[in-house]
C-alpha cells in the first residue's frame, strides 16, 4: 500500500469513527430530554374502567343487554325487594290412630312457597299449586315483616294465582319479555328453598325455551322455560330474573329423574314465561278468574293401552261419560258413549291432549267435533261455552 493510499484509509475509518460517536450522542441526548420532559410534565388521571350503570327498562317489555359482571349483582338489588315468601295455612287436620280415634288436638298444617309483587298496589304472583286449599294466607317480605294477604284468583292450567295484600310493599318488580329469550342467556332465580332460606339467590342459564310438561292429570304444560339456575322445593311462585332485573318467568318445578334410581337429573328446573303470566294474571286481577273454552263433558282417556285392554275400535281418543245438562256438548248432540277423535281438524292423541286442544280456542268459537258412536263417524259443530271458575 502507497504512503497515500495509507493515509486515506485512515482518514476514512476517523471520519467514520466520530460520525457513530455524533449519532450515539444525538440519540442520548434526545432520549435524555425525553424522559426529563416526561418526568417533569404534571401527572394525568389513570384512565378507569367504566361503571356498569343501571339497566335501562323504560320500554315496558323490552329486555335490556348489560355488561354480564356487574349485573347479577345489579339486577338482585333491583328485583330482590320485591320478592317474597308465601305461608298457605291449611285447614285443620285431625289425627287419628288405627281405629280412626282422635290421637290429640287438630293440627293446623302450614306450606308455603315464594312469590313476587308486581304493583304498588300490593298485587303479587305465585304459583296455583303453592295455594291450593288455603284455609288463609300470610306473606313474609324480605325484611321479616309478615302480612295478610286475600286470594285474588286462581288458574290451575297454568299453574298461577294471584294475591293481595293490603300493607305498604318493599319493592315492584317489572315484568319482561319471554319471547325474546335465547338459549344461554343468564339468568336468576330468587325464592324460599324449604321455606327457611328466605330471598336465596341461584345464577343459571337458559337452557331452552317452549318445553312441555305432561302434569299427570290429563293436561300438559306448555310454552316452559327449562333452566339449570337451581330450583328447589319452596321456589315455586319465585321469579326467574334476567341480566336487566326483569322478571322473564315464575318458576313452578323441578324434574329430578324419572323414578329410576340411576337415571336422576339434576339442574331440570322450569318456569312459565312472563308473557303467559301477565295474560293470565291480568285476567285473574279484572276478573278472578280466566276464561277458558268449556265442552261440558266428564270423560276418560283413552290411549293404546286402554283401548286394546276394552277392545275399542280407536287408539287414542276421549270417551264421554256424561254430557252436563245444557252445556256445549248437549246442545250439539254428543252422547254418553261417544268417543271423541278430533276437534277441528287436530286429532286427539298422545302429542295432542284433550284439555291443551280445548284451551287453544276461545270462548264463543264454534268448531268442528268428530266423534265415534256405535262403529261410525258423526261430525258436529259445538259451540264453546265458559268453563266454570273454580273457587
Amino acid at each position: 500500500m502507497t504512503p497515500r493510499r495509507w493515509l486515506l484509509t485512515c482518514g476514512l475509518l476517523l471520519a467514520i469513527t466520530g460520525a457513530a460517536l455524533a449519532g450515539a450522542a444525538a440519540g442520548g441526548s434526545a432520549v435524555y430530554w425525553a424522559v426529563r420532559e416526561r418526568l417533569s410534565a404534571p401527572a394525568q388521571p389513570v384512565a378507569q374502567a367504566p361503571q356498569a350503570s343501571a339497566p335501562d327498562t323504560s320500554q315496558s317489555g323490552q329486555n335490556t343487554q348489560v355488561d354480564v359482571n356487574t349485573a347479577v349483582e345489579a339486577a338482585v338489588a333491583k328485583v330482590g325487594p320485591a320478592v317474597v315468601t308465601v305461608v298457605n295455612h291449611l285447614p285443620p287436620r285431625q289425627a287419628v290412630d288405627s281405629f280412626g280415634s282422635p290421637t290429640g288436638p287438630a293440627e293446623s298444617p302450614a306450606a308455603s312457597g315464594s312469590g313476587v309483587i308486581i304493583s304498588g298496589d300490593g298485587y303479587l304472583l305465585t304459583n296455583h299449586h303453592v295455594v291450593e286449599g288455603a284455609q288463609s294466607l300470610e306473606v313474609i317480605f324480605r325484611d321479616g315483616q309478615t302480612v295478610s294477604a286475600r286470594l285474588i284468583g286462581t288458574d290451575r292450567f297454568a299453574d298461577i294465582a294471584v294475591l293481595k295484600v293490603d300493607a305498604p310493599v318493599p319493592g315492584v318488580a317489572e315484568l319482561g319479555n319471554s319471547d325474546v329469550l335465547n338459549p344461554g342467556e343468564a339468568v336468576i332465580a330468587i325464592g324460599s328453598p324449604l321455606g327457611d332460606f328466605k330471598n336465596t339467590v341461584t345464577v343459571g342459564v337458559v337452557s331452552a325455551t317452549g318445553r312441555s310438561l305432561d302434569t299427570g292429570s290429563d293436561y300438559t304444560m306448555e310454552d316452559l322455560i327449562q333452566t339449570d339456575a337451581a330450583i328447589n322445593r319452596g321456589n315455586s311462585g319465585g321469579p326467574l330474573v334476567n341480566l336487566a332485573g326483569q322478571v322473564i318467568g315464575i318458576n313452578t318445578l323441578v324434574v329430578r329423574g324419572n323414578g329410576n334410581s340411576l337415571d336422576q337429573a339434576e339442574g331440570l328446573g322450569f318456569a312459565i314465561a312472563s308473557n303467559t303470566v301477565k295474560a293470565v294474571s291480568d285476567q285473574l286481577i279484572a276478573k278472578g278468574f280466566v276464561s277458558r273454552p268449556y265442552l261440558g263433558i266428564s270423560w276418560g282417556l283413552i290411549t293404546p293401552d286402554v283401548a286394546q285392554a276394552n277392545g275399542l275400535p280407536v287408539e287414542w281418543g276421549v270417551y264421554v261419560r256424561e254430557v252436563g245438562s245444557d252445556s256445549p256438548a248437549a246442545e250439539a248432540g254428543l252422547r254418553p258413549g261417544d268417543i271423541l277423535t278430533e276437534i277441528d281438524g287436530k286429532p286427539l292423541d298422545g302429542a295432542h291432549p284433550f284439555i291443551n286442544t280445548l284451551l287453544g280456542f276461545s270462548v264463543g268459537q264454534e268448531v268442528q267435533v268428530k266423534a265415534m258412536r256405535n262403529g261410525q263417524i258423526v261430525t258436529l259443530n259445538v259451540r264453546l261455552g265458559e268453563r266454570p271458575h273454580e273457587g
